[in-house]
């Protein structure tokens, strides 16, 4: 029998209603907590948001199947983030909404400073000495984070380890079939695994990492929190040209529609790449004037 189709009989009407969705039950049960907690009656409600008492009703019953932006104007009109309605993890407690009411509006200087304090607290952290020793490259594909990376480490005498290599290692197979065969959720675990190892196994190194590590928020905290970080950046027509030169022509660096993907890509990820200790911009520049630029400012940050 269809869900859609399925009925239930309402014990206090005598009337049969569609019978509910969990996803929905959860919802009206958080639209209705949130009223309660603001002590706004039904009425009220219907009044600050423009939606019918009855719409709300059959929301808080589990039975109204609300679009996004009427759901949005009873978020607004309660004063919570959708987020909240909707339910996730930063809503699931008062001390998760009371920290997350401490954060915002808050700038990145005052968001990494509290970022680095949870992490010390919660044992996350290395020591600031060994993080100094292991350097890590981070940035899109094509940046030229391997070349760099090798020179660098034969500069400071310590392992370079390539990332991507390790992951592979740790599957027991490539990385596209890891993609292609497992899926993206298989390779951030073993994308995440692969980091541990190499933390655990390497008191000096530098390592290549691959684009999208940043992706996963808790393995770019763990690479943050024990390695001293430099973001390798290009713009995203040399990350292409780069890309195309290494022999691999999946990208076709003619297709416009390639290019709008990679700086897409590029503009998302800026922000998390920005969180780095060093940014190196390798634009327009020979790879000895970019390693020249990297190895000194790794030298004098970091004091080796």
């Amino acid at each position: 029998m269809n869900l859609h189709d399925a009925r239930i009989e309402d014990s206090t009407a005598g009337n049969e209603v569609p019978e509910r969705d969990p996803f929905l039950v959860a919802l009206g049960e958080r639209a209705r907590s949130l009223r309660a907690r603001k002590g706004m009656t039904r009425r009220a409600l219907a009044l600050a948001s423009d939606v019918s008492e009855r719409h709300l009703a059959n929301l808080e019953l589990g039975v109204g199947n609300a679009s996004i932006l009427v759901l949005r104007q009873v978020a607004q009109a309660l004063s919570a983030p959708l987020a909240e309605l909707l339910g996730d993890e930063t809503t699931a407690s008062p001390e998760w909404l009371m920290i997350r009411d401490l954060l915002r509006g808050r700038g990145d200087d005052d968001l990494r400073r509290g970022r680095l304090a949870l992490t010390q607290l919660y044992g996350q952290a290395g020591e600031p000495d060994a993080r100094g020793r292991r350097i890590a490259l981070i940035g899109l594909r094509g940046a030229g984070k391997s070349t760099l990376g090798r020179l660098l480490a034969d500069d400071l005498g310590v392992p370079f380890v390539e990332l991507n290599r390790e992951i592979e290692r740790v599957a027991g197979c490539g990385i596209s079939e890891i993609q292609n065969l497992l899926g993206q959720a298989a390779y951030r675990r073993y994308e995440r695994r692969a980091l541990e190892e190499a933390i655990q196994l390497y008191a000096e190194a530098v390592i290549a990492t691959p684009g999208g590590i940043v992706s996963d928020p808790a393995t770019f905290n763990l690479l943050l929190s024990h390695c001293f970080t430099v973001w390798v950046k290009a713009t995203p027509e040399e990350h292409m040209q780069r890309v195309v030169a290494q022999g691999d022509l999946r990208p076709m660096s003619g297709n416009r529609e390639a290019m709008d993907d990679l700086r897409r890509i590029l503009g998302g990820r800026a922000a998390f790449y920005g969180r780095a200790d060093l940014t190196v911009d390798t634009g327009g520049r020979s790879v000895d004037a970019s390693f020249a630029q990297i190895r000194d400012e790794v030298h004098a940050a970091t004091g080796r």
